[in-house]
């Protein structure tokens, strides 16, 4: 047991500290985000899963109540495969400090839904105090799209069961047909991808762990990834330049064609879609998709190897 908490313990710290730098250096993650969007969460949940596997044993060594839970189906020779008697003193310290972690991100996750919801429900009710302003037919912001009277351009994606589109009216008279497309494609994009849910986590996990650099680069990186890829999803529809003039209409005001601006990511999302990058091919995003989903694989086989050997 001591061989399996060790390498545990070293594959979660790989995956916190090594991998993220290298991910970060590489160019790749500009061209395919729904490819590095998924190469983060399978490194978040290899660590994750690390983590797990590693208080499991820990507390199956110290617990008897915990030991015969776990190995109940098992036959004798699986839980002496094990060595579960002899525990290094380390142990319990290691068994608790992870019991304290799993606790606290259940309670950070816990959190950020309560957050959100909370969120939601203002969003609606400052929704509700427009409505009455709104033309005919359009009273009850229950459907999937919802035009507001206002002068300031936008448009988003009030998330929840039933996603609704919100779009003022001050940017219907900005953009024109296909540019108002290309801007529901991408808030669709983000609704069919439930990139809402993708943000809570990493929001969660960095908020709650945020000395750790896998999380903290998950959550900055989830913020941009996802943008890309709905920029992705639009441009493929209504083409780059159309995606990238309703983007300058719509933030235009807020200095997205300026370097200097605070809004680097308007810039930069911009100057993507009107140069857009080389993608990879076929077997590369399936080579590193696969590579990247066997990664949580290994916690699983390094716990369950001495009762497969047995």
């Amino acid at each position: 047991m001591t061989l399996c908490l060790l390498l545990l313990t070293t594959v979660g710290l790989a995956a916190t500290v090594f991998a993220p730098r290298a991910l970060l250096r590489a160019g790749w993650p500009e061209r395919e985000p729904v490819t590095a969007l998924w190469v983060w969460q399978c490194l978040v949940g290899t660590v994750l899963l690390s983590c797990l596997s590693a208080l499991l044993l820990g507390a199956a060594a110290l617990l008897e109540t915990v030991r015969a839970r776990l190995f109940a189906p098992a036959p004798p020779a699986v839980v002496d495969a094990y060595d579960l008697t002899s525990v290094p003193p380390w142990t319990a310290l290691l068994t608790l400090l992870l019991a304290c972690g799993a606790a606290w991100t259940g309670a950070m996750l816990a959190r950020e839904l309560v957050n959100d919801r909370r969120r939601r429900r203002v969003r609606r009710a400052h929704l509700r105090e427009r409505a009455p302003d709104l033309p005919a037919g359009l009273a009850v912001p229950a459907g999937p799209l919802l035009v507001l009277e206002d002068e300031y351009p936008d448009a988003w994606l009030l998330a929840g069961a039933t996603p609704q589109l919100v779009i003022t009216t001050g940017a219907l008279r900005r953009l024109t047909g296909r540019q108002l497309d290309a801007v529901l494609t991408h808030e669709l994009g983000h609704a069919r991808a439930h990139h809402d849910w993708l943000l809570h986590l990493s929001g969660a996990l960095a908020a709650g762990f945020p000395r750790v650099p896998l999380f903290a680069h998950f959550a900055d990186q989830t913020h941009r990834l996802v943008e890309l890829a709905a920029d992705d999803t639009a441009s493929r529809r209504c083409g780059h330049l159309t995606t990238a003039l309703a983007l300058i209409e719509l933030n235009q005001h807020r200095g997205v064609l300026s370097c200097d601006s605070p809004r680097r990511l308007l810039h930069a999302r911009v100057e993507r879609l009107l140069d857009p990058p080389p993608r990879l091919g076929a077997t590369q995003r399936a080579a590193t998709a696969t590579f990247a989903a066997l990664t949580p694989l290994i916690p699983l086989l390094i716990t369950l190897a001495p009762g497969l050997a047995a």
